[in-house]
């Protein structure tokens, strides 16, 4: 009977993804018109809803209360153009050359424009945001924010390689070079000064923003070196290496995530890490974990944890098993408008997701190592660390069930888009309608290149295959090791089972941000954390029933992690 049962189980959850992946599908082939319509109308001059805007300027969003977004960030349009001049130069839309052309001759404007950070030879460059007439805002903002010329100059340099294949080195030389040595030069000289996140909240250092200057340093290094402009690659490089060293030091060993910033006072679990990894994506890298490559080991450990952070502080995500897909917004802690699910942190997490599963197959294995086993671990609870090859059934198992949770976050974005396909900044927390700034330019940006990443469609390299750091760039030395918890709970109807316990990885006791199980092998409830090695630790298992919270009787479980290898604790309720 038992056997009967898990097959019907087992029939339902293929049912479920069949009918899950052609939801995604539909989304796709009706969004997608939507979504480039909307970035394009949000581009000056000519966008539908970008009245006002100079040539070339994209505007956050039309939206002029409550928030008032009626201006451009150089962030925001340089990604936004990064993902148009990909679509131009793959050839998937050959039609964008002259909004192109228009970007290229507003950023050059604006790169002039004096502002409260400085001139562009004092510190202007790190200017946020400006009027959208190319203008500087004078208010107070959070300033500066330094991944601004990183971004650029990747976009443009992104345009500029295009040009060189195409016989055109007089143009990048003579006209993109000057535009693109400026954001450089600015990179080069103010990296390791502190800077206001892309959040715009919080002035340390932020790993997104370290990023995203390593990637342009070492883009600008090889533009540079194929227009002949011999000077400045010596200098770029040095730096780029310093950065890729500095980037390290984000890492956090136990339990396994890179920490966002760090200065703000918060957990450091943030949608930041994870926009990195996709902005940051080189298709020849593999699953390289020094340049935090998608499917690398840290890569996914982090996403577990950014994305668990959420799984209980949204009602929208109340009732969704521990191993599928939830609503996820920029950081656990946030309160911005409500602090509420982000449509961008849903399409990142996806486009993350299909990025690993893209590489895994180029190379026809992927390896579970002790750092990524508890991402794995919830797609397969028995599974162990190793390499898999693509002809075994543990590969397409994983790679099945992957594939399923990260169209798991489309299809989140997916319920709660508009039947226009309008989509917002937010979607409420409590009930999933959209709020916040309407029709948000980097919205419909994120959706689209989530979207190119799940039909496989990817950027041309940069650069990062093969970069290495000395021993003395290494992170924390602090050894961890994986540990699952089994508990055996019979529960009822809207209970869940909650593992907290003695260390920071285990949530230091509280009942609020206690790890939720997997019931995936009901009765056992399941999940494996990231814990430091050769340590005593304590925990207790906790049913939550509708906020009330039952602890399991005294004393607490107690044991000492090993030094090495996978520890399996198979308790039952006490």
């Amino acid at each position: 009977m038992w056997r009967s049962l898990r097959l019907v189980s087992s029939l339902g959850l293929c049912a479920s993804a069949f009918a899950q992946s052609s939801t995604v599908d539909l989304y796709i082939s009706t969004e997608s018109p939507i979504a480039k319509a909307g970035v394009l109308a949000n581009i000056g001059l000519s966008g539908a809803k970008s009245s006002g805007a100079y040539p070339g300027v994209v505007i956050a969003s039309p939206s002029t209360t409550d928030p008032d977004y009626l201006y451009t960030w150089v962030r925001d349009s340089s990604l936004v153009f990064k993902m148009l001049i990909d679509q131009y130069t793959s050839g998937q839309d050959t039609s964008l050359r002259s909004h192109i052309d228009d970007f290229i001759t507003a950023e050059a404007n604006i790169q002039q424009v004096t502002n409260p950070s400085g001139t562009v030879s004092t510190g202007g460059l790190g200017e946020p945001k400006f009027n959208i007439n190319e203008t500087a805002f004078t208010g107070a903002w959070g300033r500066p924010q330094r991944d601004g010329p990183a971004l650029r100059s990747t976009a443009m340099i992104t345009y500029a390689n295009w040009l060189i294949a195409d016989k055109n080195e007089s143009y990048v030389t003579n006209s993109l070079w000057p535009i693109i040595k400026l954001d450089l030069d600015y990179v080069m000289n103010n990296w390791n000064e502190t800077t206001f996140d892309l959040w715009e909240e919080v002035d340390s250092s932020s790993f997104f923003t370290s990023a995203v200057q390593h990637r342009a340093l070492r883009q600008g290094s090889a533009l540079a070196t194929a227009i002949g402009q011999i000077s400045v690659i010596s200098g770029y490089n040095t730096q780029a290496n310093n950065i890729l060293c500095f980037l390290q030091s984000y890492w956090n060993t136990s339990p396994g995530f890179m920490t966002a910033n760090t200065g703000g006072g918060r957990s450091g679990r943030d949608a930041n890490t994870v926009l990195t990894s996709v902005h940051v994506f080189d298709v020849e890298a593999g699953c390289d974990g020094v340049t935090f490559q998608p499917c690398s080991d840290i890569a996914l450990s982090n996403l577990k944890v950014y994305v668990d952070s959420f799984r209980e502080i949204y009602g929208i995500n109340t009732g969704i098993r521990a191993d599928q897909a939830v609503a996820t917004g920029r950081y656990p802690e946030d309160v911005y408008q409500g602090g509420n699910p982000w449509y961008l942190a849903s399409f990142a997490v996806a486009e993350q997701l299909y990025d690993a599963l893209f590489v895994w197959s180029n190379e026809g294995s992927l390896t579970v190592t002790d750092v990524s086993f508890p991402f794995f671990q919830q797609f397969n609870t028995s599974i162990t660390p190793g390499t898999y090859g693509s002809s075994t059934s543990t590969y397409s198992t994983l790679t099945t069930a992957i594939k399923n949770f990260a169209d798991g976050f489309v299809a989140m974005a997916a319920k709660y888009t508009p039947s226009d396909g309008g989509l917002a900044e937010q979607y409420t927390r409590s009930d999933g309608t959209p709020t916040s700034a309407l029709d948000l330019t980097w919205s419909y940006a994120s959706a689209l290149t989530a979207f190119n990443a799940r039909a496989g469609k990817t950027s041309a390299s940069w650069g990062a295959a093969g970069l290495a750091v000395s021993p003395a760039c290494s992170t924390s030395k602090a050894l961890t090791v994986p540990v699952v918890f089994n508990v055996n709970v019979t529960t009822v109807m809207g209970q869940n089972i909650y593992l907290t316990g003695s260390v920071g990885a285990l949530t230091d006791w509280s009942t609020t941000e206690a790890i939720l199980m997997s019931s995936a092998d009901y009765p056992i409830w399941s999940t494996a954390v990231t814990l430091p090695a050769n340590t005593q630790v304590q925990y207790k298992y906790i049913i939550v029933d509708n906020g009330n919270v039952t602890w399991e009787a005294d004393p607490n479980n107690e044991f000492t992690t090993s030094t090495s290898g996978i520890t399996t604790l198979n308790d039952v309720w006490r």
